[in-house]
């Protein structure tokens, strides 16, 4: 890569104005489309019922968007604590075999202990 490509993407390139002849053009059919896009999935007609909603109840309306995003955390934290509280230490083969022998030998053990106490006379 040259020095210029260094030096834009370091300082970026220049935003283009929408008056700039350069980018006018471009500018025009990009506006286009997207009013176009907007009106066949009648997201402008959306928009405008919510912006007339929150004009006419300006506290409701931010009491609704603040509860949301103050909800998004808090049910974020309460999922990060459950996936926290759900992680097991990890065991090795060799650990759950030893594991597997000690219940094996506790087991005989008692066995054992059952038939030398009933063998024992009273």
């Amino acid at each position: 890569m040259n020095i210029k490509g260094f030096r834009r993407m370091l300082f970026g390139e220049k935003m283009p104005d929408k008056n700039d002849p350069q980018y006018k053009d471009r500018y025009e059919r990009e506006v286009t489309a997207g009013r176009k896009f907007a009106r066949a999935t009648r997201i402008d007609k959306a928009a405008a019922k919510i912006q007339g909603f929150a004009n006419a109840h300006r506290t409701l309306f931010l009491v609704i968007i603040f509860g949301f995003a103050i909800g998004g955390f808090v049910w974020n934290i309460y999922r990060l604590t459950i996936a926290y509280h759900y992680s097991h230490t990890t065991r090795t083969a060799t650990e759950m075999q030893d594991s597997v022998l000690r219940e094996r030998r506790k087991r005989l053990q008692r066995i054992e202990m059952r038939e030398n106490k009933a063998d024992e006379p009273q």
